[in-house]
């Protein structure tokens, strides 16, 4: 294994891969958590980790991995099994643990699988800290710090993690309120969320109708769940509901969907509670943190009312990042990550969810009502698969298609390309004022990249 290849180890949110597939091998598991093993205890005392994962297949073989080479270095692990992830850092924190892990790969189908770590704090590794890992991992320096024989880690089963993260969920909800009256329809993505997420809803006295809470190992986050709305837009008509919830596999995102089967996707869900903090006095220095991706009528939506916007790389560890930088309390993604850094330290989709809903009961208005304050530009995004990643700087074709659609868009749309950091993929989105011609520059543009390095 070469010190390049290594260092790839970790992409934009933690380690990402096909399973049984170099970086997500048993053996890299095992190193990882090894490498945790070692970095994370920094205190005096008993060290523990807390491991949850979603409902894949492969999460099996990596928790154990991840298991032995944590106990190898004298950490006890607690499982918590399939948990949303803003459950493991909740849950971390709540039994003060050295730091957590997640086994996901997210909204990627099923053989795909990541492993993702959070600090004692709940919050994602920083570059450096993945680096110091990257680095263990390559020189496989353990020796120093291995426990005495009697002081080898144990694995425990957490049985009440679901009911602790539920209460949790719930306690973000104004106990006042109520959800009684409120048809649901929810998708769970067949993921993480399959167990807890109806049970919220339904302890708060909405009428639930749940699709993809039928984990085989196989199903995540197939024809399901927030990257294929469609399904929940169906039971939203079937059932005459009232507002529509989809998940991703690890549920630490959401998109819903209004009365009118309607996405409503991250920018307008972060609007939507970015206005009602700031009309209650509540969002913090007036600052709500978004990504380049976001849309422009967002931003637009958010200077009317004296909000600024503060833009962040994509991703929502980097999100978080910006938000602590700016001293404010909310940041999303429009992809469906929101942070309320009042309740949690990630995305959270079932919080995000109850934070919407709750708003909708205050103020007795539907969702599409709520929806309406962002007037959404129109925005295409191409994925092109790629075989390779050199800096786009240096691709002519490429250049040369983003400046003539620079130029034709002028001041009344922008063009944004880049590498996906977890698949070999390149992100082609381009905005301005009318659909057609935003469409025909991002056809063009990823034209350019499939000639210039497409698989």
């Amino acid at each position: 294994m070469t010190t390049e290849d290594v260092k790839k180890v970790f992409g934009t949110d933690g380690v990402r891969g096909k399973a049984n597939y170099y970086p997500m091998t048993v053996e890299i598991a095992l190193a990882l958590g090894r490498a945790a093993g070692k970095l994370f205890r920094v205190r005096d005392g008993k060290h523990r980790v807390v491991i949850g994962k979603d409902t894949r297949l492969s999460c099996y073989m990596f928790e154990n991995a991840l298991i032995a080479g944590l106990c190898s270095m004298g950490v006890d692990t607690l499982m918590v099994g399939p948990l949303p992830t803003p459950g493991v850092a909740f849950i971390t924190r709540a039994y003060r643990a050295d730091a957590g892990i997640v086994i996901s790969a997210s909204h990627n189908s099923f053989h795909d699988n990541g492993i993702k770590f959070f600090s004692s704090e709940g919050f994602k590794l920083s570059d450096e800290w993945e680096r110091k890992m990257e680095d263990l991992v390559e020189s496989g320096d353990f020796d120093d710090c291995l426990p005495s024989d009697d002081n080898i880690g144990k694995n425990y089963k957490i049985d009440d993690a679901d009911g602790r993260y539920i209460e949790f969920a719930k306690s973000t909800f104004p106990k006042q309120r109520s959800l009684y009256g409120m048809k649901i329809a929810l998708d769970c993505a067949n993921g993480a969320g399959y167990r807890v997420a109806p049970m919220i809803f339904r302890e708060l006295d909405a009428e639930v109708f749940v699709h993809g809470d039928r984990p085989n190992g196989l199903n995540i986050n197939k024809d399901c769940g927030s990257l294929h709305p469609e399904t929940v837009q169906k039971s939203v008509i079937d059932h005459k509901a009232h507002v529509g919830i989809a998940l991703d596999g690890d549920a630490d995102r959401v998109i819903m969907v209004d009365e009118h089967a309607q996405v409503v996707d991250g920018d307008a869900m972060l609007a939507i509670c970015a206005k009602d903090l700031y009309e209650k006095g509540l969002l913090r220095n007036n600052k709500v943190v978004s990504t380049v991706m976001c849309n422009l009528g967002f931003v637009k939506a958010m200077d009317s009312i004296g909000i600024e916007t503060i833009q962040s790389r994509v991703g929502d560890r980097y999100v978080i990042q910006e938000m602590l930088e700016h001293d404010t309390n909310l940041g999303g993604e429009q992809s469906g990550h929101v942070i309320f850094s009042d309740y949690n330290t990630t995305g959270d989709g079932l919080v995000t969810a109850l934070q919407v809903l709750s708003i909708m009961v205050e103020k007795d208005a539907s969702l599409s009502e709520l929806a309406s304050f962002v007037k959404k530009y129109p925005q295409a995004t191409v994925n092109v698969p790629v075989n390779n990643k050199p800096p786009l700087e240096s691709l002519k074709n490429v250049q040369q298609s983003i400046e003539d659609a620079q130029q034709r868009l002028a001041d009344q749309g922008r063009v944004l390309v880049r590498y996906s950091g977890t698949e070999k993929i390149c992100r082609v989105m381009v905005e301005g004022a009318e659909l057609k011609e935003v469409h025909h520059l991002a056809d063009t543009i990823a034209g350019a990249v499939t000639k210039d390095i497409g698989d």
